[in-house]
């Protein structure tokens, strides 16, 4: 093995090691007893359930992560991936075309390794702890529609970035870093009217006091409230969310039936001020421009790495290859993910908190956040005492007992 396989077996290691020694704290880290703060709707026969969720989850996660890693390295060392090359070059002569099958097929045979896990979760543990609602069509229809949209959105852009990694020189990382960004901005103006409504029906909030304390509430913070919409959410699953999407004229505000039946209006105001706090906040503009900048410096690193011989013996290949070197250095790039995505995470977590603010703040009723946040938590079986170091690596939203002392903390 050269210095670039070394590199990524051990990146690759050690990324799956910490992430099985994150989990493990992580359960440790549970309580028989629920935290006080949530003693009014979780007794201690009641947070079984919260804890065998995570569990469950976990272990799922653990066993995915497992079979994912086994693959990948078996895979590498029997020769698959020049095989694969070798194979896709004999079906034609075009490289780029040879080069979209390479990694059309990496990528189906990815999401088939991962069907299994997809239906366990959906299927097994979220109808064994009373969340799915999701009927088989629904679920077949869902990745049937999420291929046609990789299919038609996907293969132009990666047609594009191999395209332009083949053909124009030096800069070559920098005209694929520009479709990519305008294709994320293209798809953030997109989503909320073409996208999103494939999967779910958003239906204009109705008429009513619900709507009318909502429209009030905009009034007051100086955010017209004429796109709020109700999303099908009961259609997947018992939980309840809310969210914000999309810029300018295009945005919009999405209440999920679940959330609208399980909260008061007075939190229902709390949770939408909430969504509204990361908007004024500028969170939504300042997470796409750090996106699109990260996409930059991994363009450009990308440039330089898909040239060099040892990446592609490192993987046993007979001959270099745009498409294959895109795959590689996305293994080769996992250390700088592995301190970025935390990074990454623990500035969303600052968002959350500011949003949290913004709506104690502009409702005055920082006790009905709080209220809001822990039904949420209690109807979600969320984890209430995760791990420091687990929500270090994978939480973008503080963990519900921070964000409820921070409240309080404001609030003094």
């Amino acid at each position: 093995m050269n210095k670039y396989a070394i590199f990524i077996l051990v990146a690759l290691l050690g990324d799956y090691i910490i992430g099985l020694i994150a989990d493990f704290l992580n359960l440790k880290n549970q309580k028989t007893t629920p935290p006080a703060e949530f003693s009014d709707l979780v007794d201690e026969t009641s947070y079984t359930k919260n804890r065998a969720y995570l569990q469950a989850n976990t272990v799922l996660g653990q066993l995915s992560g497992t079979v994912s890693l086994v693959v990948t390295f078996g895979f590498w060392f029997a020769g698959g991936f020049n095989f694969l090359d070798q194979w896709c070059r004999s079906q034609t002569d075009n490289l780029l075309l040879s080069g979209l099958i390479f990694i059309g097929l990496l990528m189906l045979v990815n999401t088939l390794l991962g069907l299994p896990f997809s239906l366990y979760s959906t299927f097994v543990i979220e109808e064994r702890f009373g969340f799915n609602r999701t009927d088989w069509q629904t679920f077949v229809m869902d990745r049937v529609k999420a291929l046609f949209l990789a299919l038609l959105l996907g293969t132009p852009l990666l047609a594009g970035i191999i395209w332009f990694f083949q053909s124009t020189g030096e800069l070559a990382w920098l005209y694929a870093w520009l479709v990519a960004a305008t294709f994320t901005l293209g798809i953030q103006l997109i989503a909320p009217t073409w996208i999103m409504p494939l999967f779910n029906k958003f239906t204009p909030l109705p008429e009513g006091e619900l709507k009318e304390a909502l429209l009030n509430y905009g009034e007051k913070v100086n955010f017209p409230l004429d796109k709020v919409y109700v999303v099908d959410g009961s259609k997947r699953s018992g939980k309840g969310n809310a969210f914000f999407t999309g810029f300018g004229r295009q945005r919009r505000v999405a209440l999920y039936d679940t959330l609208i039946k399980q909260h008061s209006i007075a939190e229902l105001i709390a949770v939408l001020a909430h969504e509204i706090g990361h908007y004024k906040k500028r969170h939504i503009l300042t997470m796409t421009t750090i996106a699109i900048t990260h996409q930059a410096i991994i363009f450009f690193l990308m440039g330089w790495f898909i040239k060099q011989p040892g990446l592609y013996q490192a993987f046993f290949m007979d001959q270099s290859s745009i498409a294959a070197g895109l795959i590689f250095f996305s293994l080769l790039f996992t250390p700088v993910e592995m301190i970025l995505n935390p990074l990454f995470q623990a500035l969303s977590r600052h968002h959350e908190y500011q949003a949290d603010s913004f709506a104690s703040q502009t409702t005055g009723k920082p006790e009905t956040m709080i209220k809001a946040l822990k039904k949420l938590g209690h109807d979600n079986l969320a984890n209430l005492t995760p791990h420091p170091l687990y929500v270090f690596l994978h939480y973008s939203h503080p963990p519900l007992l921070a964000r409820i002392n921070a409240l309080r903390k404001n609030d003094s």
